[in-house]
């Protein structure tokens, strides 16, 4: 009898330890989310090699567990003292996603941001934040380099030629999207001929052999017509790339009488 008595005093005790345990378990916090896989790059080839280009747009993925399920992400782009250019602008961007596609346990982020073409070129700094519908957050951050699509380099242009002589132009060209064309434009810069000379402008756009190639060495002779005016010209090297981007450099030259 006193067995019995004793094996029926316990059953109440442990009912009550392990309604405890079941309550401290459902009353324990979730873990902030988990971020992983994070990656970004070119968006037009989904690269992971954390460059993009003026001009084009962002690819950034990442794999997320949250076991209270996503109540938001937020992915913040700004620049690392960058002073813009002429004709740039600063840029930056914090955008929020709050998509049914995303506010789930574990969703697969996937996205593309676009990048302006009047901007400065160089490094911009990435914070990808994921908040849970508890509250807890994780971030992860990062950076990557902006550049210019186009990029005209070494630039040996005569500062002077005499007139019935051709002027040399060479320079490296890089373009990620490939060569469209490449234009030579010079003009004067008010000249008023005189007896015998005929006011002289010069515009030229090359296609082969540069058409396509990513990298290029131009280089190019143009004759100067031995009546052009003698003075100063304006010329404009503008390389356009296959998806209408362009790079443009602009410089004077003298013609000469001899």
């Amino acid at each position: 009898m006193k067995s019995t008595l004793k094996f029926l005093a316990i059953i109440p005790v442990f009912a009550f330890l392990l309604h405890s345990c079941s309550s401290d378990d459902d009353s324990s916090p979730m873990g902030a989310p988990v971020i992983s896989n994070f990656e970004y790059g070119q968006g037009s080839a989904h690269t992971t090699d954390r460059v993009a280009y003026k001009g084009s747009d962002i690819h950034m993925e990442a794999e997320i567990t949250a076991g209270a399920g996503v109540g938001s992400i937020t992915v913040s782009i700004h620049a690392h003292d960058l002073a813009p250019g002429e004709g740039e602008v600063e840029w930056g961007l914090e955008q929020h996603f709050t998509d049914a596609k995303y506010l789930v346990i574990n969703p697969t982020f996937h996205e593309h941001f676009d990048v302006p073409t009047d901007i400065p070129a160089g490094e911009y700094h990435i914070e990808f934040t994921v908040t849970d519908t508890l509250g807890n957050s994780t971030e992860v951050e990062g950076h990557i380099q902006i550049l210019d699509p186009v990029v005209l380099e070494g630039l040996s242009l005569d500062g002077s030629v005499v007139r019935g002589n051709d002027l040399h132009a060479e320079f490296t060209v890089r373009a990620v999207h490939g060569i469209h064309s490449i234009t030579v434009d010079i003009h004067a810069h008010g000249i008023e001929p005189a007896a015998g000379e005929v006011a002289w402008e010069h515009l030229q756009v090359f296609g082969d052999p540069y058409h396509g190639q990513p990298e290029a060495v131009f280089h190019e002779h143009i004759d100067v017509p031995a009546t052009a005016p003698a003075g100063e010209y304006h010329i404009i090297i503008t390389v356009e790339d296959e998806q209408g981007n362009t790079k443009s450099h602009g410089t004077h030259i003298d013609v000469t009488k001899a």
